[in-house]
């Protein structure tokens, strides 16, 4: 009976560690940081709709889903500073569609004017929120992707 006690308690004391962890293994560490970017602590997305996902995120959790928990980096150098947006979700993500729409409007992918991308897998959604052709978001992507596929 102690032996189950034990091992319940050392699962549930695992289980809680583990739980919004994965938030903190996609995000950049300074090392992978291209030259040239610094951090900042302000949320910086190019467009509106992005920021609007992240600071209300209660206003969209009919069409996304019901955020568990979330976090950002933000980074800036000359010419291309934005956000990156880390959701994880209490279900998989399933508003890609309603997603879409809310960052792209009527266009079907990133464009010039609505510049974000996103990728989710799981109960995990990322969104970059920079200008088309960032490098720090592309090492992001890289890293995220690494990582979830």
């Amino acid at each position: 009976m102690k032996n189950k006690i034990l091992f319940t308690s050392i699962f549930l004391l695992m289980a809680g560690f583990s739980f919004g962890q994965m938030i903190d293994v996609l995000k950049l560490d300074d090392s992978e940081v291209p030259a040239g970017y610094s951090k900042t602590d302000k949320l910086q997305c190019v467009t509106p709709n992005a920021s609007a996902i992240y600071e209300k995120p209660d206003l969209y959790e009919k069409s996304l889903g019901k955020i568990t928990k979330k976090d950002f980096q933000s980074f800036g150098k000359r010419g291309d500073k934005g956000t990156i947006l880390y959701f994880e979700f209490d279900k998989d993500f399933s508003g890609q569609e309603y997603l879409e729409g809310l960052l792209w409007g009527s266009a079907t992918k990133p464009n010039e004017y609505d510049p974000e991308d996103y990728y989710a897998k799981g109960n995990i959604l990322v969104i970059w929120s920079f200008k088309q052709n960032s490098l720090l978001a592309k090492a992001s992507m890289a890293k995220v992707k690494g990582r979830l596929d």
